[in-house]
């Protein structure tokens, strides 16, 4: 692929330490066709910047439901599912055309975008096509596990790990169970596959389970995974679980992606609790939030909200905000808001790049 150009990033940070950049997918309409684009915040200067079209999408097809990863100075988007946005005759009380949502295909493709090189790339594809899947970095490789690999809602058990220096994806045991829309995370050294929509054959009949609190960790040594019950407390799968200095977080679940409130795990006692200290009311003065994710750096959590602006046009009202986890006070700092045309939709969970 052809190379795509960037706006310039900020220069080091004066006491040498690495910067970070928070990547993340939007989709939104922009005159007539909708477009998916990689946009990065820049912690050290606290700015937005557009960085590159995802590339290959025809016209008014998006990507949803990936993963997306960071190892180095790449950043890997992984399978999918592709959408295709349909206008309706009708329009809404605003007088604005409305679309539709209609999936065509669920992709087991690899896209590596290089963030020094501002260059796209193919790796080599998944074995199973998937999205709504668990996605980790553990030890230099990239794990996915379980997700739907059909557009019927057909879910998996099945896990692979990708080796970037081979660009090779190798089969590995099943997990227990078979899931879609659980989260993973690499916690005290292991990978972790918590919650989601959990299924099972009984009597060569796929049958729901109750036990969606449960997760599933993978033992190294003997190839296998050891299936934790309770680890997760709802029967709602989580939203978003992230590892910061041995602790795991939590704000909300697929249905409330935020609780008002940030949750930690306490591995002793196998139960989460709010942090205190943690509580925020959301933005007044704006419209319905249309979507909210969480990036750990260092001590810190960012969340990226972006939020619908209430009106004859459509515009969006993006917000950063900053929480201390090492702080036993004032732990929050709120960014300065941002306002763009029209609705930005997330496509996906953001990563985190660091520049040398």
């Amino acid at each position: 692929m052809g190379t795509l150009s960037s706006p310039p990033l900020s220069p080091p940070s004066e006491n040498g330490s690495p910067r970070q950049g928070i990547y993340v997918v939007f989709c939104a309409r922009e005159f007539d066709n909708f477009t998916s684009w990689l946009s990065c915040f820049d912690t050290s200067n606290e700015m937005w910047n557009r960085v590159s079209s995802i590339p290959d999408l025809k016209e008014n097809h998006v990507l949803k439901d990936f993963a997306m990863m960071s190892m180095g100075d790449s950043i890997f988007i992984i399978g999918g599912r592709l959408c295709r946005k349909e206008r309706k005759i009708l329009r809404n009380a605003n007088g604005l055309d409305e679309f539709s949502e209609k999936d065509v295909q669920v992709l087991s493709t690899v896209l590596r975008y290089n963030v020094k090189s501002d260059q796209w790339s193919y790796g080599a594809p998944l074995n199973v096509p998937r999205y709504n899947f668990a996605c980790t970095v553990c030890d230099d490789k990239i794990y996915v596990a379980g997700g739907q690999y059909e557009l019927s809602a057909q879910s998996t058990s099945s896990v692979e790990v990708y080796n970037p220096s081979l660009d090779e994806w190798t089969l590995l045991p099943n997990m227990n169970r078979l899931r879609y829309k659980s989260v993973g995370v690499t916690w005290q050294g292991k990978v972790h596959v918590i919650g989601g929509f959990v299924h099972d054959y009984n009597l060569d009949q796929l049958v729901t389970y109750i036990g969606r609190c449960s997760a599933e960790i993978y033992n190294t040594q003997g190839e296998k995974w050891d299936l934790v019950t309770g680890m997760w407390q709802l029967d709602v799968p989580p939203n978003q679980i992230v590892a910061v200095e041995g602790r795991l977080y939590s704000s909300g679940d697929c249905l409330n992606a935020w609780k008002g409130h940030i949750e930690a795990y306490d591995g002793n006692l196998n139960l989460w609790y709010m942090v205190e200290g943690s509580q925020i009311k959301g933005i007044s003065g704006v419209g319905e939030r249309l979507y909210i994710t969480m990036a750990p750096i260092g001590s810190h959590l960012y969340f990226l909200a972006g939020y619908k602006v209430v009106g004859e046009t459509s515009r969006t009202i993006s917000v950063v905000q900053r929480f201390d986890t090492s702080a036993r006070e004032n732990a929050w700092t709120s960014l300065e808001p941002m306002e763009d045309e029209g609705e930005k939709e997330l496509c996906s969970h953001c990563c985190v790049v660091s520049f040398s």
